[in-house]
C-alpha cells in the first residue's frame, strides 16, 4: 500500500505547531498508530545484485533512497571499478580521463532509483570528490558534480545539499608550496550529501496520522537542516563506503516517515539498512558482492520492526537530559 495513501481515520486536527518532537501525539494516539503500521509490510529485505540492473520491486514502491556508493578515482576503489569495467589493473592510476565512464555506470543506479521512487519521493547520496596526483598531476575529480548533471538529466529535482565536514584529530594540513603562494592546496575536508527529489513535493492527506507521529522537534529541525555538518566519520573496513549511522539516521528522520519504505542500493556495511530498521521502516539494500552480502544478510534483522519498541524508542529519545 503506498504510503501517500491516508493512513488513518478519526485523528483530530493538528493544534499549535509542537516544538518538541512527537511525543503528545504518541502518548494520545499510540494504538492507532500501532494498528495502522502493523497492517504495513516493514520486512527488511536484501538483494544480491548489481543495483544498475532491473531489482525485483515494483515501480513508485519506495518513498526514501539514502545511499553512500563508492568513490571513482579514490583509490580504494580502484580496482572495483576497473574490474567492473573491463579495465585493465592499474588504468585509474595512470588515466584521469576516466571520471565520465565511471559516473556513466553508477547513473544506472541513479536511474534505477528514478524508478523505484514514489512521486514526490526523496534520493539522499552521500559522496566525496577525490583529490589524487594521477599521472604526474594533483588535480581534483569532482564526482559530486556528476551525480548532480546525471540526475537532473533523469529528471530529479535539486534541493540544497549538505556539507558533511568531518572532525578530526589531525592538525590542520595543506599539499603543495608550504608557506609561499601560488602552489599550495585547499585541504579536502568535506563530502557532499547530495538531495534530489522526484518532481513536486509529496501529496498526503490533512493531519495524516503517521506524519503526525513521525515528527521532529524545533531543535532536530534547526540542527538538521542546516547545510553544514559535523559528525565524524565511521571506520572503513571490509571493502564498504561505511558512513557512521548519524548520517542515516537523521534523513530517515527528515525525509521518510513511520511505515516508509527505505532503500539502499549500495548497502555495503548496512548502516541505512539497520538504521530504518529501528526507526520503523522498510528496509531494502542491495549490495553486488555476494560474499559481503552474505556476511550482511546474517547481521542484519529478519523479521520486521518491533513496533511497540520503535515508539518507545522514540518517546524515550526525548525525555530528559536529551542533547538538542
Amino acid at each position: 500500500m503506498p504510503s501517500s495513501a491516508p493512513s488513518g481515520r478519526g485523528v483530530p486536527p493538528r493544534g499549535p505547531h509542537r516544538t518538541e518532537g512527537p511525543v503528545d501525539f504518541l502518548r494520545e494516539h499510540r494504538e492507532e498508530v500501532l494498528a495502522t503500521l502493523s497492517q504495513k509490510d516493514l520486512l527488511p529485505r536484501l538483494l544480491l545484485q548489481d543495483s544498475g540492473r532491473r531489482l525485483p520491486l515494483p515501480d513508485g514502491s519506495v518513498q526514501l533512497v539514502v545511499t553512500s556508493p563508492p568513490y571513482p578515482y579514490i583509490e580504494r576503489w580502484d580496482g572495483l571499478f576497473e574490474r567492473a569495467l573491463g579495465w585493465p589493473g592499474g588504468t585509474l592510476a595512470r588515466d584521469p580521463t576516466r571520471l565520465e565512464a565511471i559516473h556513466r555506470s553508477l547513473t544506472r543506479t541513479w536511474k534505477e532509483c528514478e524508478r523505484l521512487l514514489q512521486p514526490g519521493g526523496m534520493l539522499c547520496i552521500n559522496i566525496g570528490d577525490a583529490t589524487r596526483t594521477v599521472g604526474g598531476e594533483f588535480r581534483l575529480f569532482p564526482n559530486h558534480v556528476h551525480v548532480v548533471e546525471a540526475c537532473e538529466r533523469l529528471g530529479f529535482r535539486s534541493l540544497v545539499p549538505i556539507l558533511w565536514k568531518k572532525p578530526t584529530n589531525k592538525p590542520n594540513s595543506f599539499l603543495g608550496s608550504g608557506f609561499a603562494p601560488p602552489n599550495a592546496y585547499v585541504t579536502l575536508d568535506c563530502e557532499n550529501i547530495l538531495i534530489f527529489r522526484k518532481g513536486p513535493r509529496r501529496r498526503l492527506p490533512p493531519h495524516d496520522l503517521l506524519r503526525e507521529a513521525s515528527q521532529f522537534s524545533k531543535a532536530e529541525r534547526d540542527r538538521w537542516f542546516t547545510q553544514v555538518w559535523e559528525v565524524r566519520g565511521a571506520p572503513q573496513r571490509d571493502g564498504t563506503a561505511a558512513f557512521p549511522e548519524e548520517v542515516p539516521r537523521r534523513l530517515v528522520r527528515m525525509f521518510s516517515l513511520l511505515g516508509d519504505t527505505v532503500l539502499d542500493p549500495f548497502a555495503g556495511s548496512g548502516s541505512t539498512l539497520r538504521v530504518a530498521h529501528r526507526l520503523g521502516r522498510r528496509a531494502i539494500g542491495v549490495e553486488s558482492d555476494r560474499a559481503r552480502g552474505e556476511q550482511l544478510r546474517a547481521a542484519l534483522p529478519d523479521r520486521p520492526p518491533e513496533l511497540s519498541k520503535v515508539l518507545d524508542d522514540l518517546i524515550r529519545g526525548y525525555g530528559p537530559g536529551r542533547p538538542a
